[in-house]
């Protein structure tokens, strides 16, 4: 089944790709490798949630919005490359969680997009994978992916 089927299969719907806020490009390829820039859970252009975790979000909330932000990632990899079916791997997952002081759940937020990643590409979604705390993330983000795929 393709990755694209898949989707559908899932009941999954990608959102239209988000615009830049700043001056970078969305996604930069390299030969067969593409570099996402960091992605944030926005919808309709609005974050979904702000705040801290540990503070103002739970993991679970914390889970919801890398799981959005996923899915605003993918979306820009369909914009870029024309199909999710073009993707051979997710080579690299990084992600940046803005954490209240003593929070050190980063890795079980995170994993809202690590297990998408697995359910919508099986093997192939399986990466590796940073999940880092900060301090502050751009226009009060609880989470920013970054992604390095390779596709054909």
């Amino acid at each position: 089944m393709s990755v694209e089927q898949k989707l559908i299969q899932l009941g999954i719907r990608l959102p239209a790709p988000p615009k830049p806020v700043d001056t970078y490009v969305p996604a930069v390829q390299a030969g067969d490798l593409l570099f996402l820039s960091g992605v944030i859970p926005f919808r309709n252009g609005k974050l979904t949630v702000e705040g801290k975790l540990g503070r103002d979000l739970t993991v679970e909330q914390g889970y919801e919005a890398a799981r959005i932000a996923l899915l605003n990632a993918l979306a820009i990899v369909r914009s870029e490359i024309g199909t999710l079916d073009r993707v051979r791997k997710v080579v690299r997952l990084v992600g940046h969680v803005a954490s209240a002081e003593g929070f050190v759940q980063q890795p079980a937020v995170i994993n809202g997009a690590s297990d998408l990643l697995v359910r919508i590409f099986d093997d192939a979604g399986r990466h590796a994978r940073v999940a880092i705390g900060a301090a502050e993330l751009p226009l009060n983000s609880p989470i920013e992916l970054e992604l390095i795929l390779q596709i054909s």
